[in-house]
Formats: C-alpha cells, sequence, structure tokens
C-alpha cells in the first residue's frame, strides 16, 4: 500500500477553514478542478464531475465534526489505484489563532502504474488543491 500527505498554512482560522471545506458536497466551493458535486445515499457519497468530463464518486466513511476531518473512499475514478482512502483535516495553529493547518492524505494500492507514479498524481492533487484552497480563503 502506497501513501503520500499534504499540509499547508491556510491564512484563515480554523473554523472558518472549516466551514468553507467540512460539507462532504463543499469541493465546487474551493475546489476548481471539481465545478460539480452531487450528493447521493443521503449525503454519504459524492459524485464529482470535472473538466474533462470524467466522474469520480467516493464514499464518506468517517466524518468528525469536533476533529474537523472526514475521510472518504473512491467507488468509481479514472485513476490508476485500488482501495483508496483519503482524508482531508483541519488543525489549529498552536499559538496563532488567524491561521489554520490543512492536510490531504489519502493511501492506495497503484494498479497499472508504478507506486512513483501514483504518489506523484495524488502528491499533486493535494498540493494543487490546497493552493487553490489558499486562493479561496484570500
Amino acid at each position: 500500500m502506497a501513501s503520500t500527505s499534504v499540509s499547508r498554512t491556510v491564512p484563515a482560522p480554523p473554523e472558518r477553514v472549516w466551514q468553507l471545506i467540512g460539507g462532504f458536497g463543499s469541493l465546487p466551493d474551493w475546489l476548481p478542478y471539481i465545478p460539480s458535486s452531487i450528493l447521493e445515499d443521503g449525503g454519504r457519497l459524492r459524485r464529482l464531475g470535472n473538466p474533462d468530463g470524467d466522474t469520480i464518486v467516493v464514499r464518506l466513511v468517517a466524518f468528525n465534526e469536533e476533529e474537523r476531518q472526514y475521510s472518504y473512499a473512491i467507488v468509481e475514478a479514472p485513476f490508476p489505484v485500488t482501495d483508496y482512502v483519503s482524508t482531508l483535516r483541519v488543525h489549529a495553529v498552536s499559538g496563532d489563532a488567524t491561521v489554520s493547518e490543512v492536510q490531504w492524505s489519502g493511501r492506495f494500492v497503484p494498479t497499472d502504474a508504478s507506486e512513483a507514479d501514483v504518489v506523484a498524481l495524488f502528491t499533486g492533487i493535494y498540493g494543487d488543491g490546497l493552493e487553490a484552497l489558499i486562493k479561496a480563503l484570500s
């Protein structure tokens, strides 16, 4: 099993960041690469569309409002992986209530691609996503 994790310090308090990203259907609010998100199955399944016309379906597997984190698993996607689980979390930064640390991590089994290539793919997706979040909060 492979994994990757990307963290960024963002210019907003944890409560504000979580308000923007904590909703399972909220990706289009801050991530330009995902212009649509349709919730199904009582909000536990999200069907995402991207500009290339691909569909990405993920299932919510854990949600913790108090700890400001949720995890999801890929059900269907154009990625060369199986057993994919990802977590998005917001942490307070000790000593500075005006900033937060956001961590996006994932673990997965590469298929039809090298581990290095798949790790680089998701490291890029997470990093670009967190940069888009910083822009959305500015």
